[in-house]
């Protein structure tokens, strides 16, 4: 799983049929900081996330095919829940390069 802050939505008339009913959305991956890591990319909301929310997102197709008991469905990322914070005890933090995050 990985951190990742919604950057936008996806709106289409046409799309295949197994996403009817499902909110595609736009995330951007962070490193423990906030700073974006890498390229956005599309994920399937199940937490009702909104743009500007911290989420976590289950980035591996075969998992996430399992949330959605579909195994056809083209899908290769989940949001699955939404980040109220993020601590990081003095400890797990030796090295010092990452802050605690609230």
């Amino acid at each position: 799983m990985i951190i990742c802050n919604v950057i936008g939505d996806i709106v289409s008339t046409v799309k295949n049929d197994r996403f009817t009913g499902k909110k595609i959305m736009i995330v951007q991956p962070l490193d423990l900081d906030n700073n974006p890591e890498g390229k956005a990319f599309l994920a399937i909301d199940t937490v009702q996330a909104g743009v500007d929310d911290r989420v976590l997102v289950l980035r591996e197709g075969g998992s996430a095919r399992i949330i959605f008991e579909d195994n056809e469905i083209p899908l290769q990322a989940v949001i699955v829940g939404v980040i109220d914070g993020i601590e990081i005890s003095e400890e797990d933090n030796k090295d010092g390069k990452v802050g605690s995050k609230k």
